[in-house]
């Protein structure tokens, strides 16, 4: 049980690293300029839709490793 709970929650913690890097920054340095272009491609609407959806994915997966997190702590 403990060793399914570790594997989860390696996947989990390197799922939500790569998001969070995905996500452009407040800054949106050269990050911004990448997704200006890929608005211009794209339009407006999908490069929104991307980021909702890294957005999304960024609760969904910081939840789960506070729950592995949680759940490792009490079995040991």
């Amino acid at each position: 049980m403990e060793t399914l709970l570790y594997v989860l929650l390696i996947i989990v913690s390197v799922s939500l690293i790569t998001v969070v890097l995905l996500q452009a920054g407040r800054s949106a340095g050269l990050s911004g300029a990448i997704s200006g272009g890929a608005e211009q491609l794209m339009g407006k609407q999908k490069a929104r839709g991307i980021e909702a959806f890294l957005v999304r994915a960024t609760v969904v997966l910081s939840v789960l490793f506070f729950l592995l997190t949680i759940l490792l702590a009490y079995f040991l």
